[in-house]
């Protein structure tokens, strides 16, 4: 009987043990897909996959990205650029049973800035060729256009052939492509010219080859995003832009804003720099091609477009009293949109009882301007019948005359309607030291300008039939101290 027990309870036991064992045996049958991965610290394209599934013989790896598939338990995969990729894991048991997870893998550059700048080992920029690639304002809002910009239209080819690399470790590379720009206020004259050291005499009479060809370092803030260029004669924008002036010397150092813009599907990349000078901001824009083969084609000719001047007419006088707008006030003279502020039927400063006179001002923080007039109906002027300007002037002693701000008054005339800008082809007749604190009566001889921008089209107003524009400037140019001032009874007769 005891054996028999014995027996019964030893066939239990077996059985109870195979019930077991066929439980574990179908839980180890069933997978579970599980991985977990590390972005590389130096190269952030590539992903090391580390796989933590249970209850498998095989596993299968898609990266997202289009490539082939790996069967690698552990692989390793480089990306071909940085992006978000839903990575899927299948794991397959002996059984056949299989088990899946996909995770979001972020591959991201921890110096995206910089490889949008410099590239992976290099990139280059040129100068917009399409539009316009550079301008001058009187701040960063653009309140006021200085200089409404340069274009790829062969007027300055010279610039747009210019090439600026930057490398991953740390260089800057100019080339000018033998050819280079002869900009105001640094060399002698405007105009392209061959670019060597025998040419580079600036305006101070010293040569400044450093600005050619050469390479330089540079360091790049991408949190500030200002690049700063450093090595003797470094440059980028226009030549002679350093930190905080325009100069004709050459730099050790210049830092300036850039901000630079993916372009995409377009594989056009942008690069935005900036000269922020108190009262005078420089904008330049460049770009890199991805496919260099769709870079617009250098234009080395200018074609001028069609162009209508104005007619001209022939007064005997043109005139303004300043005292109000009134028509009994002015001849043919009206005052447009200008960068200086004019006040019409103001106070005399020396009488408040007196005939109301005008107010010059000069804004704070803009380094050029001026007022401007034209002629009401709109016309150009012939000279014939006019040989003398004269307008009275009233200069505060209670400006600050001490630094920037000067005591100089300025007629002029420019052609507005046609190229080129008018600032570069016009007349002027200049007053300096003038007295303060009293009416000063100003005259000018026509025939005797002080500056003629463009000596080849005219000496004189009187060889000219397209000017249309009248400007009075008071305290100077290229400084950016404000000033009121006073003057009455304009005219030009």
């Amino acid at each position: 009987m005891k054996k028999t027990i014995y027996q019964l309870g030893l066939w239990s036991l077996i059985l109870a043990l195979a019930f077991a064992c066929e439980d574990d045996a179908e839980e180890v049958g069933l997978p579970t897909a599980s991985f977990q991965f590390e972005v590389g610290e130096t190269d952030f394209l590539t992903v090391t996959f580390e796989n933590f599934s249970q209850n498998y013989e095989s596993s299968e790896w898609n990266f997202g990205d289009g490539s082939a598939v790996s069967t690698e338990d552990n692989p390793v995969h480089t990306y071909e650029a940085a992006g978000t990729y839903d990575v899927t894991l299948t794991v397959t048991a002996a059984s056949g049973e299989t088990a899946e997870r996909t995770a979001e893998v972020e591959v991201e550059d921890p110096n995206a800035k910089l490889t949008l700048l410099a590239g992976t080992e290099s990139k280059t920029w040129k100068l917009l060729r399409e539009g316009t690639s550079m301008l001058l304002a009187s701040d960063p809002d653009f309140s006021q256009i200085f200089w409404p910009g340069n274009q790829n239209d062969g007027t300055r080819p010279c610039l747009y052939d210019d090439t600026f690399t930057f490398t991953r470790d740390g260089a800057y590379i100019y080339d000018d492509g033998g050819t280079f720009w002869g900009e105001d206020g640094v060399f002698p004259s405007e105009g392209c010219f061959e670019a060597t050291a025998a040419n580079m005499e600036n305006v101070n009479g010293d040569n400044v080859s450093e600005f050619l060809s050469g390479t330089h370092e540079y360091t790049y803030d991408a949190a500030a995003n200002q690049i700063t260029l450093n090595g003797q004669g470094a440059w980028m924008g226009i030549v002679g832009l350093a930190t905080t002036e325009k100069t004709p010397e050459p730099q050790s150092s210049v830092t300036f804003n850039a901000i630079t813009a993916a372009g995409g599907d377009s594989g056009v990349d942008t690069l935005y720099i900036n000269f922020d000078h108190d009262g005078t901001f420089w904008a330049i824009t460049y770009v890199s091609y991805e496919d260099p083969s769709v870079e617009p084609a250098l234009v080395t000719e200018f074609v001028p477009e069609e162009c209508n001047p104005l007619e001209a007419v022939s007064p005997e006088i043109i005139s303004h009293t300043f005292a109000s707008n009134d028509a009994s006030e002015w001849n043919l003279m009206q005052p447009v949109e200008s960068g200086a502020g004019l006040t019409l039927g103001v106070d005399d400063p020396t009488d408040a009882a007196a005939t109301k006179v005008g107010q010059y001002t000069r804004n704070a923080g803009v380094d050029f301007q001026e007022l401007q007039f034209k002629l009401d109906p709109a016309n150009a002027i012939n000279f014939e019948n006019m040989t003398t300007v004269t307008m009275d002037v009233y200069l505060p002693s209670s400006n600050d005359y001490s630094g920037d701000l000067t005591d100089n008054v300025f007629v002029g005339f420019g052609a507005t309607e046609c190229p080129p800008d008018w600032f570069t082809d016009q007349h002027e007749y200049q007053e300096m030291a003038v007295a303060k604190d009293t009416w000063v009566t100003i005259t000018f001889d026509l025939s005797a300008p002080d500056f003629v921008g463009n000596d080849g089209n005219g000496a004189t107003v009187f060889d000219r039939n397209d000017l249309d524009m009248i400007y009075i400037a008071i305290g100077g140019a290229g400084h950016g101290v404000g000033g009121e001032f006073y003057m009455r009874n304009f005219s030009i007769e």
